[in-house]
């Protein structure tokens, strides 16, 4: 989740069918010259998501480490965990990242395609915005969330 001109090349011991690129800016509004995330970015997203097969981890990054990464971590839990209460999925994120800050919209849009009817969108805003960094630390969070 990247912006288009940055893009990183995928490493030699990952397979191109692996590696998805997700180009956008860090944006929740359109912005004259720059991509705004959309429903088809998180439609790729959560079909990636769903056709991982867990063999390996799933590395979610963006440039900084703070809102586009952050916002695919929280749709990709809320994916694998349909049934784990969103709340829980977002503290687990804030215990994680101090600095996490999901990008709204990505949220928002994920909340609709998934049917969560708000609730996602509710707890990103419960959670707030995390300690101020120029970047996020590295963090890991388990793909199976306990209900």
């Amino acid at each position: 989740l990247i912006n288009g001109e940055i893009q990183i090349d995928t490493p030699p011991s990952i397979s191109q069918d692996r590696h998805l690129r997700l180009s956008m800016n860090d944006i929740s509004e359109p912005r004259e010259g720059l991509v705004v995330p959309s429903g088809t970015h998180v439609a790729e997203l959560i079909q990636f998501v769903r056709d991982w097969d867990r063999q390996a981890p799933l590395l979610i990054h963006c440039w900084a480490g703070i809102s586009r990464s952050t916002a695919g971590a929280f749709i990709s839990l809320c994916t694998l965990n349909p049934n784990v209460d969103e709340r829980d999925v977002a503290l687990a994120l804030r215990d994680a990242s101090p600095t996490a800050y999901p990008n709204r919209r990505l949220v928002a849009l994920a909340d609709n395609v998934l049917s969560r009817q708000g609730r996602m969108t509710d707890a990103v805003e419960h959670i707030g915005r995390g300690e101020l960094a120029e970047q996020g630390q590295v963090f890991s969070l388990p793909a199976q969330h306990a209900a």
